[in-house]
């Protein structure tokens, strides 16, 4: 992609630029922090995902900020981006900690669009919150998985 001229610092140029951003908001320490990649985001965000939808900045970083408190532990793994024109899609794996239970691995997809200056303006998460959740609960995930066969598969 041909950088995007722009006077503003915070936008995004390439996949490679874009996944270091990303990788840093999940830190060692189990606590995302937004804070270096908020700047990226247009002021008029559209987010969704299976739980909300939020638009503008103001409410995306009550988003983040509300999954931080709520979390113990949250780290995440990118597994695959690609970026074409001004719209990327990654693939990843979260594993989080609410408060005192057993980790989960939340496997997902995003579909992030940029804005003609190269801020991130839409991003729809994918992911299965329930099916990946209830995997990890002794005897549960054996009856949830043959429900779910059952009826919709």
């Amino acid at each position: 992609m041909e950088r995007l001229m722009d006077t503003d610092a915070f936008v995004i140029t390439d996949i490679e630029q874009f996944t270091a951003l990303w990788s840093k908001t999940y830190n060692r320490e189990g606590k995302p922090d937004w804070s270096h990649i908020i700047p990226y985001y247009d002021e008029s965000i559209h987010f969704k995902d299976c739980i909300q939808e939020v638009r503008g900045i103001e409410e995306f970083k009550a988003l983040t900020e509300r999954l931080a408190r709520r979390s113990n532990e949250l780290s995440m793994a990118l597994k695959n981006a690609v970026m074409l024109g001004r719209l990327i899609y990654m693939e990843w794996e979260m594993t989080i900690l609410y408060r005192n239970t057993r980790s989960s691995v939340i496997y997902g997809a995003s579909r992030i669009m940029l804005s003609e200056q190269g801020k991130i303006i839409d991003q729809r998460d994918y992911y299965d919150l329930w099916g990946d959740i209830f995997d990890n609960i002794p005897k549960f995930n054996r009856r949830y998985r043959s429900f779910m066969k059952k009826v919709f598969g």
